[in-house]
């Protein structure tokens, strides 16, 4: 019996008992899906918090507070301190001392609450320089940005959100009205494009004012030359580590501090972000991959199972065929085949509802999957292995018997 005909014989053979058949190629073919949306779960959530880390902006580093202990002895975490301060950034955009930063935007940030024709929003209120729409990689919808001479003018100028102009006035293109903050009106020069939200805030929903507005008008107090973060953008991305340590020299110079270990600040790069969510979603995929594997063993469990059975009811048929003549090797190949065939047809089915559900899913739960061609593929392959794998014991023992003892089976 050639190929061909073995191909042929087990094809019918899978067809004669096309429920079995069925139920058998219906628990790889879960597996098979499980797999290929586990993949594509793990490489979408890589591929969202990416784009998260990357909305803050190219080449970017960023510089936090430290800790900080109450009156009490009470300590908070890194960012809740004050020692950052406007001077600080100052000194961070010297081409002296750092010829490896292009930009610098330091942040001072409260919430407070916005008027505009009766209406009342309340909304996260930044101060910072001219540079952070470059440095944040932020455009503009309508308008413009302020300059720096309103920065250094102290002007009562604001950029909103896209989110935040249509709260206060139903519509977004506001450029030329006013808004009231802290009981003083403030002219709207732009509104921000939109840019979604990252992991901890709505970027939509954002007042910009000059970063000496929001220091001395706005918050005032002790803490008006204190900053809550400072953005530093490498001059290109080949300058970044470069930068990193020219802006961690700067800042201890300037805290009178020896050794970094000994920082009241955090210096943090967008590289690093990238890579520590990268790792742990990585691993998580592969986590959830094994797990979503196991239902592969159940499912060759279940074709060895199959197997077997097809083997005691086709006793006499395997002695009929060995009497008159069919070697074992040709008995082994079809039965071979046969798991192979179950194998191949859960893998195909389970591939094309993993990759529609990868197309439909996203939508339902709001997270990206990413289709992985190379998963799809290797899925397949293994399902067929899986086949093969356990369907070696039972073509064996198909093969293994002698004609006249299976003859003789009622």
């Amino acid at each position: 019996m050639n190929w061909g005909e073995t191909l042929s014989t087990s094809w019918s053979a899978v067809r004669a008992h096309s429920l079995r058949s069925l139920l058998t190629v219906l628990g790889i073919l879960i597996g098979i899906a499980a797999v290929i949306l586990t993949v594509g779960l793990g490489l979408g959530t890589q591929k969202d918090v990416s784009a998260q880390i990357s909305s803050l902006g190219s080449n970017l580093l960023i510089v936090s507070p430290g800790s900080s202990t109450d009156s009490t002895g009470q300590r908070a975490g890194f960012g809740s301190a004050t020692t950052l301060t406007r001077a600080d950034s100052e000194a961070l955009t010297s081409t002296t001392s750092a010829p490896d930063i292009g930009a610098v935007a330091a942040e001072k940030s409260t919430s407070l609450a916005l008027e505009a024709n009766g209406t009342n929003w309340t909304t996260t209120v930044t101060g910072t320089t001219a540079s952070w729409t470059d440095v944040r990689s932020r455009e503009l919808a309508f308008g413009s940005f302020f300059t720096d001479d309103d920065v250094d003018a102290a002007a009562r100028v604001v950029v909103l959100g896209s989110e935040t102009a249509t709260e206060l006035f139903g519509r977004a293109n506001v450029v030329g009205q006013t808004v009231t903050i802290s009981g003083s009106s403030y002219q709207i020069v732009g509104v921000l494009a939109s840019a979604g939200s990252d992991s901890s805030s709505n970027l939509d929903d954002i007042a910009v004012v000059p970063l000496s507005t929001a220091a001395n008008v706005l918050i005032g107090g002790t803490s008006a030359n204190s900053v809550s973060t400072i953005y530093i953008q490498a001059a290109s991305a080949d300058q970044l580590s470069a930068a990193y340590q020219e802006a961690q020299a700067i800042l201890l110079n300037r805290h009178a501090i020896a050794s970094a270990a000994d920082a009241d600040f955090t210096l943090s790069s967008q590289e690093a972000l990238v890579s520590t969510a990268t790792a742990i979603y990585r691993t998580l995929t592969v986590l959830l991959t094994g797990i979503a594997a196991l239902s592969l063993l159940v499912g060759g469990i279940g074709v060895m199972n199959i197997m077997l059975v097809s083997v005691t009811e086709r006793t006499r048929e395997i002695g009929l065929r060995k009497a008159l003549g069919a070697p074992p090797g040709a008995i082994r190949r079809q039965f071979l085949l046969e798991a192979a065939i179950l194998g191949l047809a859960g893998g195909v089915l389970g591939a094309v509802l993993g990759s529609v559900a990868t197309l439909v899913l996203p939508g339902v739960i709001g997270s990206s999957i990413v289709l992985s061609f190379a998963a799809v593929a290797l899925s397949i392959g293994v399902s067929i292995a899986i086949g093969v794998v356990f369907g070696v014991y039972p073509a064996t023992r198909a093969a293994r018997l002698t004609p006249i003892d299976a003859l003789r089976t009622e």
